[in-house]
């Protein structure tokens, strides 16, 4: 059975109100993998859906060969930026839109030569924008209808889900917002995947001309056929068009994958392009290490995911702004630790560490001399607050208070917390963190 229901999307509920801005920024490094518009027209239109005619190019000159190939004198370039809002971006040499409407093959050499090599910014992006190393040029084709859709997986019943809407070519956050309404969520039963009768339904429920009702089912479930085989943990088209002409199209796809998956996924996983993501999380991944660089200025290194939220939770209740999000896993090895405070140190604005690690599989000693050792290899001079709990936690505790350097160990969560946001407020005022006097009068 189908059920169809008219409710926002999850996905858009969760993204409007995602509590506190430290959640929300999390939320925004979901781990997964994201491909560019021109991989994701490629793969549907290998699946059988519908993609307006385009070719990728690199440079100027081949963006004007393509555009050549292409043919005819209306066609779109597109900067291939993983980002949201292309469109009302801009690019740091000043172009305005990452994407434009062109009418000769001339035009696409001229905007390929300004959009390739410099940086887009969009709301997505901030202003340290991202790198646009290859534009996309397709045939424009006009939609007498325009839809949304997307295919996602909804954790509160386990299976996927279908979200359709009436008003494509919207952000669809707006759409919940404004006219919830437009909305249909339409849950599947992942033994039975997309009938045709469910698609047929979605078809006509969305409000395709009745000529168009086949085509839209088989691109329906074509697109759930790519969820499914592909392990993506969502499909998103906006919009897919009943174009003037009467086809289906996909005229704009965002896919996302699930990185567990890409041990049986070696294509799919083979298009990542590390040039869009933070160079520091892409260095933290080859190290094993979860890591998320966020805003603030208390450096975070802790062992386990739980851990580690209830950290920054904590840095938060007191004052602080947590400047990442590291977990280094069960093993917290020496090395571990080592690449961790590479990362850590390497941000300007850190001006404090907490180091919070629950000593279970490696024993809180040997966690507090490799601590010790790497302080002392890395020379860091920057104050860290260090609370092991665990096997052997007194040793440990004996170990870093004996060292001579700037590490304070305290057993307590709540003062450990409260220290590290006092440390890092007396370095920004200039002070320098004494060992053993300031740690010791309470500051």
């Amino acid at each position: 059975m189908f059920k169809l229901s008219r409710a926002p999307p999850f996905a858009a509920v969760l993204r409007a109100a995602s509590g506190s801005p430290l959640r929300s920024s999390l939320q925004k490094q979901q781990r997964n993998l994201s491909i560019h518009e021109y991989l994701s027209a490629n793969l549907l239109n290998s699946y059988g859906v519908g993609v307006p005619a385009g070719k990728v190019a690199r440079s100027a000159e081949e963006a004007e060969a393509v555009a050549k190939e292409i043919g005819g004198d209306d066609m779109v370039i597109k900067a291939q930026v993983l980002a949201g809002g292309r469109g009302k971006g801009y690019f740091d040499n000043g172009l305005k839109g990452g994407v434009r409407v062109i009418y000769s093959a001339a035009e696409a050499k001229m905007f390929a030569g300004q959009m390739i090599g410099h940086k887009l910014i969009t709301k997505q992006t901030g202003e340290r924008g991202r790198l646009c190393n290859a534009v996309y040029i397709c045939e424009r084709k006009f939609a007498r209808r325009e839809f949304y859709l997307a295919i996602l997986m909804d954790r509160a019943s386990q299976a996927p889900v279908i979200v359709a809407s009436s008003q494509g070519g919207m952000d669809i956050e707006t759409v919940a917002k404004e006219t919830p309404e437009a909305i249909v969520t339409t849950n599947i039963d992942i033994n039975q995947g997309v009938t045709d009768e469910i698609a047929r339904n979605i078809a006509t429920e969305l409000g395709f001309s009745e000529q168009c009702i086949e085509d839209a089912k088989a691109a329906i479930q074509n697109l759930y056929k790519v969820f499914m085989e592909k392990d993506a943990t969502q499909i998103e088209i906006n919009p897919l068009s009943e174009t003037s002409d009467h086809q289906v199209l996909a005229m704009d796809a965002k896919l996302t994958f699930d990185d567990n998956a890409e041990f049986r996924q070696k294509e799919v996983f083979s298009w990542r392009d590390t040039t869009q993501e933070d160079a520091d999380e892409v260095r933290a991944a080859e190290h094993g290490l979860n890591f998320i660089k966020l805003d603030g200025d208390i450096g975070c290194l802790v062992n386990g995911a739980g851990l580690a939220m209830a950290t920054m939770d904590i840095i938060k209740l007191n004052g602080g702004s947590p400047a990442n999000f590291l977990d280094v896993g069960g093993g917290a090895t020496a090395e571990a630790i080592r690449s961790a405070f590479d990362l850590i140190t390497s941000d300007p604005k850190v001006t404090a560490i907490f180091v919070n690690i629950f000593g279970g599989i490696v024993r809180c000693d040997a966690i507090a001399q490799g601590l010790i050792n790497v302080v002392q290899q890395m020379n860091l001079r920057t104050p860290i607050v260090c609370r092991l709990q665990g096997t052997n936690m007194e040793k440990a505790h004996e170990l870093v208070n004996n060292s001579g350097l700037k590490i304070f160990s305290i057993e307590d969560l709540q003062n450990a917390a409260e220290k590290s946001v006092q440390f890092s407020k007396l370095v920004k005022m200039g002070r320098e963190i004494d060992v053993g006097v300031e740690f010791n009068l309470g500051i």
